[in-house]
């Protein structure tokens, strides 16, 4: 079951082996109350603890297929349909180490039917998420 914040607990995991860590993985749910194209997506922007992870940096993981920023926008066909999540995946050598951290996210999106002085807009959210391992 999906949680009411864009961020969800599960699936905040570090990403490589213990001891070889190559970074971070973030689960959100689809913020928009329909679904939408992967290509109305302009990135993610990602801040944990304060440590800033731009959108250009960071890789979607959708329907078992990795998406960078450039990538997005040919996604024409591919949609995010609400009650599907995203995996943002964030490169940070070592990880983060366990415990809680304070997440926030910009995921900035395209709405067609907004005037392009309106676009992207920046869809916000934060809170507390733990990493186990």
């Amino acid at each position: 079951m999906l949680e009411r914040s864009t961020i969800q607990s599960s699936g905040f995991s570090n990403l490589g082996p213990e001891g070889a860590r190559t970074g971070f993985r973030l689960r959100l749910r689809q913020p928009n109350y329909r679904g939408m194209r992967l290509s109305l997506i302009e990135g993610v922007d990602v801040t944990v603890d304060g440590e800033h992870f731009a959108a250009a940096d960071n890789r979607i993981l959708f329907q078992g297929r990795t998406f960078g920023l450039a990538d997005l926008d040919g996604e024409t066909e591919t949609r995010w349909s609400v009650g599907e999540t995203i995996d943002v995946l964030i490169d940070r050598p070592g990880g983060l180490v366990p415990g809680v951290h304070r997440v926030e996210t910009i995921i900035w999106m395209r709405h067609p039917y907004f005037p392009p002085q309106f676009r992207p807009v920046p869809m916000r959210d934060s809170r507390e998420v733990t990493i186990i391992l």
